[in-house]
């Protein structure tokens, strides 16, 4: 039967499919075989045979993102929006809210700078006195025990604790909220629900903190001269909290398993050689917590890495795709410690805004350097290849990552009651 989506789609005959278990087991052999057939701009199907092009070449994804006036990020842009149906397990990813994410121009910018100019009040040393307090108290649940899952009792909750003192949310909403963050990042079935209850969720801390103010992400966003209304204000809440905390959550377990599986850093866990902040920026590269964004609609017809993109169509931004590019995987993979100049974070005007990349980082490392200092000789358990990556074409993480250690005391503080930027 012919799909009625590809109308129009003429280099779509052999497309590659972005689903399935081929993709979803070994992700970088698929881009690998996509580049080899396709080139850096790949045809391919979504799920339910959607299709879109993925920008998996280093120098076509940096021309992508520098170029906004030819790539915009408003999914009305779409020339499938109205074919697409309600229960399309990726549509969170693609329906338009009044949101930063998907604003352009000057509107980018009024937006943007008031995300920035609140992340940037932050106190970067009072944020990892905060990450170490909730770092301690989380390992404090099980370092009498001796083993651990450091993916679900750590990974998962270390950022999404401190995101919650910065937004100024009850601890008491967490555990729904990390639920719902996860349905809505792996763009499964209830995906688009969780990203409704999230949302709601943003709408009643809204409303408390409109009614008694304190000092957090929240409270700074509603006195901000920018004159963001509620429902703005809202709805960026909803896409910052979504993108940091499953990233950082990533970061930090994809971090925690390259230390515990690759000879190179396999010392650090005694205090050797390699640094923490060079495996954070190996796995940026290696095993980048967002592998695909779909995120950019053509503005016009266009000639693109030797393929014709029509005006409105969809482009993923193949991140893992184009940091593992032949033509710059080996300078990356020489010394990748030292070489920042991956496509993890995206780039030019819609890119990860400053500063959460810094933050992020300080989330992930303070996380790892506090697990070694309280669990100096913790060890995986289990065969590295018994590892299992979650069933996602968007993000990069794991199921469960167990590990064992000597018992220890706790030595956590308690909770943090109020903090000021």
């Amino acid at each position: 039967m012919t799909n009625p989506l590809l109308e129009g789609y003429t280099g779509h005959a052999d497309a590659a499919r972005m689903y399935g278990p081929e993709v979803l087991a070994d992700p970088s052999v698929a881009y690998e075989e996509m580049r080899r057939k396709h080139g850096p701009i790949v045809p391919i199907l979504l799920d339910d045979d959607v299709p879109a092009w993925l920008v998996a070449g280093y120098r076509e994804l940096h021309h992508v993102t520098s170029q906004p006036q030819l790539f915009g990020r408003d999914p009305r842009r779409w020339n499938l929006k109205d074919r697409i149906p309600e229960d399309w397990p990726s549509r969170a990813y693609l329906e338009w809210t009044p949101s930063l994410m998907f604003t352009e121009g000057a509107e980018r910018k009024r937006r943007g700078g008031a995300i920035g100019d609140a992340l940037d009040t932050i106190d970067r040393t009072e944020l990892t006195a905060i990450c170490e307090q909730v770092a301690d108290l989380l390992i404090d649940e099980f370092a009498g025990s001796g083993r651990a899952d450091l993916i679900a009792q750590y990974a998962y909750r270390t950022p999404a604790q401190v995101i919650a003192r910065l937004y100024g949310l009850a601890e008491s909403e967490l555990p729904e909220l990390i639920e719902d963050l996860g349905f809505m990042l792996d763009g499964g079935e209830e995906s688009f629900a969780g990203f409704l209850r999230v949302q709601d969720r943003m709408g009643g801390l809204m409303a408390s903190k409109r009614d008694r103010p304190g000092h957090d992400l929240t409270s700074y966003l509603l006195a901000h001269p920018a004159g963001l209304s509620e429902l703005e204000i809202i709805q960026d809440l909803l896409v910052l909290i979504a993108a940091s905390h499953a990233a950082t959550a990533n970061w930090i377990g994809n971090t925690l398993r390259l230390m515990l599986i690759d000879d190179d850093f396999s010392m650090t866990l005694q205090g050797g050689r390699s640094s923490v902040g060079e495996a954070l920026i190996r796995v940026l590269w290696m095993d980048p917590p967002v592998q695909n964004m779909p995120s950019r609609f053509a503005v016009r017809d266009c000639d693109l890495g030797g393929k014709r993109v029509r005006r409105g169509d969809l482009l993923l931004l193949g991140f893992a795709a184009a940091n593992a590019d032949p033509q710059v995987r080996p300078a990356a993979h020489a010394h990748s410690g030292a070489n920042r100049a991956h496509m993890s974070f995206s780039h030019g005007e819609y890119g990860c805004p400053f500063p959460a990349p810094e933050l992020g980082e300080i989330i992930v490392k303070t996380a790892i350097e506090v697990l070694l200092d309280r669990l100096p000789d913790v060890h995986l358990l289990g065969e590295p290849e018994e590892l299992r990556w979650r069933a996602s074409v968007w993000m990069r993480g794991l199921e469960a990552l167990p590990v064992g250690f000597s018992p220890t005391g706790p030595v956590g503080q308690g909770p943090v009651e109020d903090w000021r930027f």
